[in-house]
C-alpha cells in the first residue's frame, strides 16, 4: 500500500500542488475550480453494492461507485494529474476497475486500476490532456453487465480559462436498466443479461431512478437565471435525444467538447451511448419544465425530470384565458382569441 502510494505520487509529479477531489452525487456539481495552475487531484472511489429503488416501489441491487448510481462527479482542470484510489467492497468477490474516457493510455486506465475485494487499494495516475466532459465506467468483462448495473459517472476537465459563470450547475446521467419480467406482486427486480443483449430496457431513467428528478427532487431555478446541465448518457445501448420542454438550449457544447465554441439555439441534442454534452439555458416564464429523452419510448420508460422555475408572470411572452391573475393581459388575450374566431385568422 505505502509502496503503491509512493509510486503514484512520483508518477503524478511531486512538484505539483496536491488536493483532494470534492466529489458530489447527482444532481449536485462540485464548485468551479479557481486555481490557474495544474495540480494533482486525488479521487477516492469505492465499489459498493447497495439496494435501492428504480421507480419508488420496485427494489434493485445496484453495483456502484461510492454507494450511488450514477457515481460521483469529479471536477478537474486541463493539465491536472488525476490520482485515482480504487477500493472494492463487492461481497461477491468480483473484480472491478475504471475506464476514464478522459485518459490517454491503454483501456482509459482500466488496464492498471483493477481492484479485488478484501481491502486492496489500487492507485494510478493519469495526466489530463484534453478539456471536456467525459464518462467513466467499470470495464471488467462482461462490461455490459457492469455498466448496466450502475458502475459509471462523469469527470469534467475544465479548459485553462475555466467556464463562463452561470447561476446553477446540475449533473444528470441517463441510463438503462434491464430486468427479468417480474411476477405481479414481485417487489425485488433482478438483472437480465439477455434483455441487455437484446437492447430491450425495462427502465430508462435519469440519475438512477424514475423519481430522481420529480416532485420534491425536481431541480429548481428562477426566471432569468442561467442554468448549465452536465448531461451524460452511459447507455449501455441507447442514444439519448435530450430536450427541455418549453425552452431552447442557448449553448450546447456538443459531445462535451470545449475545444470549439458552443452551438446556439438548439432544441434537442443527440448524446450517444458512452457520451456526454453540456447545455445551457435560461427560463423566461415561471412554471414547471420537463427534461426528457424525446425518444418517446424512453420517456415512457422513465427518462424524464422537472425543473421548477419561480418568478414573476410574463404575460408579454406567455398568456392565455386559462391563466389567472394576468389582467389586463388576459383580457387582451381573450379579445385576440375572439377576434381570431370572428375573422377566421389562425
Amino acid at each position: 500500500m505505502a509502496g503503491l502510494l509512493g509510486l503514484a505520487l512520483t508518477l503524478a509529479g511531486a512538484e505539483l500542488p496536491r488536493e483532494e477531489a470534492q466529489l458530489t452525487f447527482a444532481p449536485a456539481v462540485p464548485p468551479p475550480i479557481t486555481r490557474t495552475e495544474p495540480a494533482t487531484v486525488a479521487a477516492r472511489l469505492d465499489v459498493q453494492v447497495v439496494d435501492g429503488t428504480l421507480d419508488g416501489w420496485h427494489q434493485y441491487r445496484f453495483w456502484t461507485f461510492n454507494g450511488h448510481a450514477p457515481g460521483p462527479f469529479i471536477r478537474t482542470r486541463v493539465g491536472d494529474t488525476l490520482e485515482v484510489h480504487l477500493t472494492n467492497h463487492d461481497p461477491s468477490g468480483m473484480p472491478h476497475n475504471l475506464d476514464f474516457h478522459a485518459v490517454a493510455g491503454p483501456g482509459g486506465g482500466s488496464a492498471v486500476t483493477t481492484a479485488v475485494p478484501g481491502g486492496q487499494e489500487t492507485v494510478a495516475c493519469f495526466k489530463l490532456l484534453h478539456p471536456g466532459l467525459y464518462i467513466y465506467h467499470c470495464a471488467v468483462s462482461p462490461m455490459l453487465d457492469h455498466i448496466a448495473n450502475g458502475m459509471y459517472g462523469v469527470i469534467l476537465v475544465e479548459p485553462e480559462g475555466g467556464l463562463p459563470n452561470v447561476d446553477h450547475e446540475f449533473y444528470v446521467m441517463q441510463s438503462e436498466f434491464y430486468t427479468e419480467k417480474p411476477a405481479p406482486d414481485q417487489k425485488v427486480l433482478h438483472y437480465s443479461h439477455e434483455a441487455a443483449l437484446a437492447a430491450q430496457p425495462q427502465f430508462v431513467v435519469f440519475n438512477g431512478s424514475k423519481l430522481s428528478l420529480l416532485g420534491k427532487n425536481a431541480l429548481r431555478a428562477k426566471t432569468g437565471e442561467r442554468v448549465r446541465i452536465y448531461f451524460g448518457n452511459i447507455g449501455p445501448n441507447c442514444i439519448s435525444s435530450f430536450h427541455a420542454v418549453g425552452t431552447i438550449f442557448q449553448n450546447v457544447y456538443r459531445e462535451g467538447t470545449f475545444t470549439a465554441s458552443p452551438e446556439h439555439l438548439i432544441q434537442t441534442t443527440l448524446v450517444p451511448a458512452g457520451g456526454a454534452t453540456v447545455v445551457e439555458c435560461t427560463f423566461e416564464v415561471p412554471g414547471s419544465y420537463a427534461l426528457v429523452d424525446h425518444a418517446m419510448a424512453h420517456m415512457e420508460l422513465g427518462a424524464m425530470g422537472d425543473i421548477e422555475v419561480e418568478g414573476a408572470a410574463r404575460p408579454d411572452l406567455y398568456r392565455s384565458p386559462l391563466l389567472v391573475g394576468q389582467a389586463p393581459a388576459d383580457v387582451r388575450c381573450r379579445t385576440e382569441v375572439a377576434q381570431a374566431k370572428t375573422t377566421g385568422a389562425p
